[in-house]
């Protein structure tokens, strides 16, 4: 299968899909690319996705991103990217979305980590639960409309910089009540982040983006996530075999300012077993407020 780093995606900008024009690469993953375009008739930029069809040679891959189209555009949410067209050319299948100007929650924790200040090199309190609040508030639609992510991690979280809302992105292998391979056990994910039962290829609900979220939250609470070194294949067996041990330190003994009661809250969140976490995202939401109220934050 050629690789999309073997593809020279400087050879797209000009190039015109419908009304929109591209403009400039944005960034790219392991298959996809995303660009900057501008749509002439509603003088707006644009967000455009594309996927090579020298790199989807699979039927499955193919699908997967006409898939992941349809499942957001039945989605209609304030912290959801909206996707408005989609479709394909002669070289590549495309998704036209909103253009988020902002960056994302992985950019603004790594910016964190590098402040001068050793106090700064953290998020706030507040500011964490509201954006964690708002991806609970998204996802608990989605879950509502039998959409379950599956790839919730800071990466897939975008930041909008004027108001400072979230918008969950990337819903590339979502599983949906109503996708056809999406029913079949596969291992999906990104791993620090991906619940047990996803490492073990177990059939996943709401709960797996509920863990998802707590590793999050954890992250960006503590500053980091303290983790076993070792390789990804490792890493997925620990999260399937021995869950209990993925994480090497309480968040409390990586920030003390962490206290008993924000510590739960996170270890509910990221419990082994479905069963013992937040029933779902209006649950785990909720308790969050309280907490703010009940530690005068807001």
């Amino acid at each position: 299968m050629v690789s999309i780093a073997s593809i020279d995606l400087s050879q797209y900008i000009g190039a015109n899909i419908g009304t929109v024009t591209l403009v400039k690469l944005l960034g790219q993953g392991a298959m996809g690319a995303v660009f900057i375009g501008y749509q002439a008739t509603l003088k707006r930029q644009v967000a455009v996705k594309i996927l090579p069809k020298s790199v989807a040679s699979s039927t499955r891959a193919q699908q997967m991103f006409r898939d992941e189209a349809e499942t957001v555009g039945i989605l209609n949410h304030p912290n959801i990217v909206p996707v408005y067209e989609m479709g394909e050319t002669s070289d590549f299948f495309f998704q036209v979305m909103q253009l988020v100007v902002g960056h994302d929650l992985r950019t603004i924790i790594g910016k964190a980590r590098k402040h001068p200040v050793p106090t700064k090199r953290i998020l706030p309190v507040l500011e964490t639960i509201q954006y964690i609040c708002q991806i609970l508030d998204a996802l608990g639609y989605a879950h509502e409309e039998g959409v379950f992510h599956q790839d919730i991690k800071p990466a897939n979280i975008l930041v909008d910089d004027r108001f400072k809302r979230s918008l969950v992105a990337d819903f590339g292998i979502a599983r949906t009540v109503w996708a056809e391979y999406s029913s079949k056990p596969m291992l999906v994910g990104t791993p620090v982040y991906m619940s047990p039962e996803q490492a073990a290829c177990a059939a996943v609900d709401g709960r797996t983006d509920i863990y998802s979220v707590g590793v999050m939250l954890l992250e960006m609470t503590a500053g980091f996530l303290p983790m076993h070194k070792e390789p990804v294949a490792d890493l997925i067996t620990r999260k399937r075999t021995e869950p209990d041990t993925f994480f090497t330190a309480r968040p409390s003994e990586i920030n003390p300012s962490i206290n008993s009661e924000l510590e739960a809250i996170i270890f509910k969140a990221i419990a082994a077993t479905p069963e013992k976490r937040f029933a779902d995202c209006l649950e785990f939401k909720t308790v969050l407020e309280a907490y703010v109220r009940n530690r005068g934050l807001d």
